[in-house]
C-alpha cells in the first residue's frame, strides 16, 4: 500500500525558472549557449554546488568570473529566484494528497540558494514532510545515497513509496532498492499512474 508520494520541483512544483533566468544572463550580454554552459550544464553546478561542495558564493563568484558580468553573487541568486512561478495545480495536489494522509517527499539535484531563495518567497517546504535533497546528502541522482535518505525521511518501507522521474538512470536506481518507480510523462499522466495504484487523490 502507498503511504508516501514523491514530487519533482524544478519543471514540475515550480515553472519557468530556468529559462526565465537563462533569458536574463542572455540579456545581460552572455551567449545563450554560454548562459547554459554554466548554469546547466558544467561540472561544477551539477556535482560540485549540487553536492555541497561548493558553498553558494563560491559557485555564483565562479559563474560571474565565466560570463565576465558586472553583478554580484547576490545580484544573481536574486535575479534566478524572481523567475520561478508554481504550478498551482501541483501545490493544490500536493496538500490534497496530504490531508488525505499521504506523507509527501521531495528528492531533488539542488543547490542551497535555490532551496531557500523558493522556500523564502513561497514558503513550500511547509507542505511536505521529507525531503532528500543532493546538496544535503552529498551524492545526487541516481546515486543510491539519495534514494535511501529519501527512504529514511519518508519513515515509510521503500515500496510504500512512489517516485517518478524523466530520467531512466534515476528510475532503474530507485527501483533496485524497492522504491515504486515510473517515468514522468507530465503531470496529468502522473496523476493517472497514481489512481492506478489506488491512492487517493
Amino acid at each position: 500500500m502507498i503511504k508516501a508520494i514523491t514530487f519533482d520541483l524544478d519543471g514540475v512544483y515550480f515553472v519557468n525558472g530556468k529559462s526565465n533566468f537563462i533569458t536574463n544572463i542572455v540579456k545581460l550580454g552572455v551567449s545563450e549557449d554560454e548562459a547554459k554552459r554554466v548554469f546547466l550544464k558544467s561540472d561544477e553546478m551539477n556535482h560540485q554546488y549540487k553536492e555541497g561542495k561548493m558553498t553558494d558564493d563560491e559557485f555564483w563568484t565562479w559563474a560571474v568570473k565565466e560570463w565576465k558580468i558586472d553583478k554580484t553573487p547576490e545580484e544573481l541568486m536574486d535575479l534566478l529566484i524572481s523567475g520561478y512561478e508554481v504550478d498551482q495545480n501541483v501545490v493544490e495536489t500536493v496538500k490534497r494528497v496530504r490531508s488525505n494522509d499521504y506523507k509527501t517527499l521531495i528528492c531533488t539535484n539542488n543547490f542551497p540558494a535555490r532551496i531557500n531563495g523558493l522556500q523564502e518567497r513561497f514558503k513550500f517546504l511547509d507542505d511536505f514532510d521529507g525531503k532528500s535533497i543532493s546538496y544535503e546528502v552529498g551524492s545526487s541522482k541516481p546515486d543510491p545515497k539519495i534514494y535511501q535518505k529519501l527512504i529514511e525521511v519518508s519513515g515509510v518501507n521503500a515500496d510504500e513509496i512512489v517516485y517518478a522521474d524523466d530520467n531512466n538512470d534515476n528510475i532503474l536506481e530507485a527501483q533496485k532498492i524497492g522504491i515504486n518507480a515510473f517515468f514522468y510523462d507530465g503531470f496529468d499522466k502522473f496523476i493517472e499512474k497514481l489512481k492506478e495504484l489506488g491512492i487517493n487523490i
